[in-house]
């Protein structure tokens, strides 16, 4: 048995020439371990998955870093199908990075104060720490070059190329060709770096563009043509349902949106949402379709109503069965009842369709002329 332990770290930074869009498989902000647990069977006495989780959580805090606990692989299909890396996550659209930030920033702490808030996590959009090349264009045309030369040799040298590539069989492999790792270590050799002239000669990259240090946006995600932020949720001991509506009361008091900004609530969430749209158009056509299949058969819509009304009756025990076990409604619980319910269905039309054959057979025979003999007889 595994378990995947995701911690978000709020303070980090990042080399790179500049970041990219798009969501991605894991990211600068997130450390994955992930644990191997023993058998159930050599667990202690009394130890249930909760109490475990809640230890393990309990034991392993960082300031800054909140954990989310999820199977190994439920964090990839998640991410794969939600783009979230935990069982919610709220999206926070804007035109504004920094007013982004600061707004899931406050969603994270107003989600403290929720039941059912193991950790939330708001990520971090503007720490991202880079150094840039500003490209002297007066500069460059005095010795000839244009901005596309000097950004080849910055990609080339500093970056990597693929020069060639190599064939051994069925395989291909890239060869790259860069500056080795002690000419481009730090700031002061990469300004040494040479950019050949169009006439022969060389000239240091510092004498046609400037070398500084800036901060920026680590990544930047992306979804319908907005910038986002999200904030990782992990819920735990509530439904989802039940959690997010309280959490909706909670941000809606105690975070201002400002005009242009908006919120989308997404993870599993979206499951039940979408879920419960196609119920709501699904349920009302199956008990249509079972109806007029009942009237097809009995061309009677007596007969019809008897059984649909029996269907109901039929349910008591499963909603009993629930109540006992503790079960949550869910998608897959809903799913049940309505597979029920046409059993429930299917077995009131062959009673009724007997007792029809009953009462047929008896009337012929002539058994049912008073009122205690078909009472006898029932």
């Amino acid at each position: 048995m595994g378990l995947h332990l995701v911690i978000g770290n709020k303070n980090y930074s990042s080399w790179s020439m500049r970041p990219w869009i798009g969501m991605r498989a894991a990211g600068i902000p997130f450390d994955e371990t992930v644990i191997s647990l023993k058998p159930e069977s050599e667990w202690p006495a009394g130890m249930t998955w909760e109490k475990l989780i809640s230890q393990m959580d309990a034991a392993l805090r960082y300031p800054g870093m909140p954990n989310i606990w999820w199977m190994p692989i439920q964090t990839r299909l998640e991410m794969l199908a939600t783009g979230v890396r935990s069982n919610l996550g709220i999206k926070v659209f804007g035109p504004n990075l920094t007013e982004i930030e600061r707004i899931s920033v406050a969603i994270e702490r107003a989600l403290q104060n929720v039941k059912g808030t193991r950790s939330a996590y708001a990520e971090r959009l503007t720490g991202g720490y880079y150094l840039d090349f500003d490209i002297d264009r007066a500069a460059a045309a005095r010795y000839g070059l244009r901005v596309g030369d000097i950004e080849d040799v910055i990609e080339a040298a500093i970056g990597g190329r693929q020069a060639t590539q190599t064939i051994e069989g069925r395989e291909r492999y890239a060869v790259t060709v860069r500056y080795a790792r002690e000419l481009r270590q730090d700031p002061d050799q990469l300004e040494r770096v040479l950019v050949p002239l169009p006439r022969g000669g060389n000239v240091p990259l510092a004498q046609v563009a400037h070398l500084h240090f800036v901060n920026g946006p680590p990544m930047l995600l992306e979804e319908g043509g907005q910038l986002f932020g999200l904030v990782s949720v992990d819920v735990a001991g509530r439904g989802i349902v039940n959690y997010v509506e309280d959490a909706k009361r909670v941000v809606a008091r105690d975070v201002t949106l400002p005009p242009g900004y908006r919120l989308d609530w997404a993870g599993q969430f979206q499951y039940y949402e979408r879920a419960k749209a196609r119920l709501a158009l699904v349920v009302p056509l199956t008990l249509a379709l079972v109806a007029f299949l009942l009237y097809l058969s009995f061309r009677s819509l007596k007969e019809t109503a008897i059984v649909l009304l029996a269907v109901p009756f039929s349910l008591v025990g499963a909603v009993w069965i629930l109540a006992l076990l503790g079960f949550k409604l869910s998608v897959a619980v809903w799913v049940g009842m309505i597979a029920l319910a046409g059993l429930d269905a299917e077995t009131g039309a062959v009673m009724l369709l007997y007792l029809n054959l009953s009462h047929r057979k008896w009337a012929q025979e002539g058994r049912l002329r008073t009122e205690a003999e078909a009472s006898r007889r029932g």
